[in-house]
């Protein structure tokens, strides 16, 4: 008896595309973690310190992830 031997070749996944969500891991927990004005800073001026919109728009996250902020 012969026997047939069958292989499967899996995908390869691009080290771009895992280089690029590495990216967007570590830019979301920047803005997450750290973010005090500083993004919006760019376009607002110095009033994105006093409002801090991403900082308020994600403080429940913040905690929960272990990040202190006040």
């Amino acid at each position: 008896m012969s026997s047939i031997l069958i292989t499967a070749k899996l995908p390869q996944i691009p080290k771009v595309a895992i280089g690029v969500l590495i990216g967007i891991v570590l830019f979301t927990m920047f803005i997450v973690g750290f973010d005090q004005g500083q993004l919006f800073s760019l376009a607002e001026g110095q009033s994105a310190y006093d409002s801090m919109w991403i900082h308020e728009f994600t403080h429940d996250m913040r905690h929960a992830a272990g990040f202190p902020c006040h």
